[in-house]
């Protein structure tokens, strides 16, 4: 029925969806079909999107794109990035706000066309402003990085939302083992299987294959999400979709009832919402964003470098084998113990556990940095601090769960839930544009100007971790049940 309190919302008060006080419910069970469909959207587009980097440097060498420095290989690769990122930067909210008017599910199907379409074009480019372009297209005309969270959390409700939000970073920890797996196997195929490629095409397109591998993967998820995922906005799904199928209404009368009373807030200005309840969650996010992203471009950066220069000098197959039984470990421990934990000692309290170990994780590098020099070598004995630095990193993941989870409680009715994950989604955005040029430029002027004997660019992502952690401590203390 409408209450007091939902009427309040109709009228423009901005109230978070969870409330302190409520009655402690029992745990309702994922909706498996829907969570899995959206899941394998999820493989999908992760596994596509991390297709490219086992052979872009190559790539861009191949395209003669640098001009035969291959100390600039990576800055071309850089550029490409970051205005990926910047181009999602620039839609992602549009796409979220749209998804609040015209529902979930027509958005997810255009950005899988997008994705669908940009990896296409990415394999047939032939000039660095065609890979630019091709990759760009995938961030304008994609924002399902945003609309996924947001038909999460109309998926789950506040008994069952942990369990929901551990699979998002546990797919995309998975999708970013496939897809370098599916790019590194497929691409250059003339060469590995040169009696079954003799056509010319794959000698003027040695990259088109594994492109083409992960264009279908999306197209078939494309087609399972037009078939079978039911729409989640209130206003614009199917009478028949009731509570057994979504956990975030009672019934299909009480949710009809509350699409009708929550309707206008689908068109609120945007500054109505950069409250204190909502902004808190996503300046934690952005933060989160701007430090994994830097983590991430620093360890293979850190793995790679000299010895002499404080690295471990380790060949590219090495990385990227240590690379991928991080992700998979990691993966595995999101999907087992995320929920356990965070129904066991609070989302607020370990998501503080969780960013406080980016510190250790920063200090963990100068300390195998020591030991190599120490020994001389790498050997078993760098085992040890790099499985502590695993331990280290898979705890610190857990953390973009939870965050999930408080940005999602923020929002102040649950059509909006698309324009406040597309809000979060931009300024991390934003942030994974800023964060590898940060991270490779303090790395390089601290190694160049031996500050604090190389180790400057830690000191400065520990300070930066210590904002996260008050950040965090700013988050509310509970994440309790939604106002049904």
């Amino acid at each position: 029925m409408v209450t007091s309190d939902s009427l309040g919302i109709a009228s423009g008060e901005t109230l978070p969806l969870v409330h302190a006080g409520a009655l402690k419910r029992p745990k309702k069970p994922l909706p498996k079909v829907q969570t899995g469909i959206l899941m394998m959207l999820q493989l999908a587009e992760t596994s596509a999107s991390a297709s490219i980097y086992p052979y872009i440097n190559q790539l861009i060498r191949d395209l003669d794109i640098a001009g035969g420095d291959d100390a600039a290989v990576g800055y071309y690769v850089g550029v490409i990035d970051s205005l990926f990122y910047l181009a999602q930067a620039l839609t992602v909210l549009r796409w979220s706000r749209l998804s609040d008017r015209i529902g979930r599910k027509p958005v997810l199907l255009v950005g899988l066309s997008g994705a669908c379409i940009s990896m296409l074009c990415f394999g047939l480019s032939t000039t660095f402003w065609g890979l630019v372009i091709s990759r760009c297209m995938w961030g304008l005309l994609n924002g399902n990085i945003g609309v996924v969270k947001t038909v999460m959390g109309e998926l789950t409700d506040s008994t069952n939302m942990a369990q929901g939000f551990a699979l998002i970073p546990m797919v995309w920890c998975v999708g970013n083992f496939v897809g370098p797996l599916v790019g590194g196997l497929l691409a250059r195929p003339q060469d590995h299987w040169p009696k079954s490629f003799t056509n010319p095409f794959w000698g003027k397109y040695p990259y088109f294959l594994p492109c083409m591998v992960s264009a279908c993967l999306l197209l078939l998820a494309f087609f399972m999400l037009l078939r079978f995922l039911e729409e989640t906005l209130l206003t614009k799904r199917r009478p028949k979709l009731t509570s057994t199928t979504l956990a975030v209404s009672d019934s299909a009368d009480s949710g009809d009832q509350e699409a009708f009373v929550q309707r206008p807030m689908a068109n609120m200005p945007l500054r109505s919402l950069l409250t204190p309840t909502i902004v808190i969650p996503i300046a934690n996010y952005t933060m989160l964003a701007v430090l994994d992203i830097s983590f991430r471009v620093l360890l293979p950066l850190f793995l790679s470098t000299p010895i002499y220069l404080g690295g471990l000098g380790l060949p590219p197959s090495s990385i990227g084998s240590w690379l991928a039984l991080c992700g998979i470990v990691d993966g595995v421990f999101q999907a087992l113990f995320l929920a356990k934990i965070v129904d066991r000692i609070g989302a607020k309290r370990f998501f503080c556990v969780s960013v406080s170990c980016f510190a250790p994780l920063m200090v963990t590098f100068p300390i195998i940095s020591w030991l190599v020099r120490a020994r001389g070598m790498v050997d078993h004995v760098i085992i040890y601090p790099l499985l502590c630095q695993l331990v280290l990193m898979v705890t610190w993941d857990m953390a973009f769960g939870t965050v999930y989870m408080f940005i999602t409680a923020s929002a102040p009715a649950k059509n909006v839930l698309g324009v406040v994950h597309g809000l979060s989604q931009t300024c991390g955005s934003v942030a994974r544009a800023i964060g590898p040029a940060l991270a490779t430029s303090l790395f390089a002027f601290s190694k160049e100007r031996n500050l604090l004997n190389g180790n400057a660019v830690y000191v400065v992502f520990i300070m930066l971790a210590g904002v996260l952690r008050w950040l965090g401590s700013q988050l509310p203390d509970e994440i309790q049940d939604r106002d049904e």
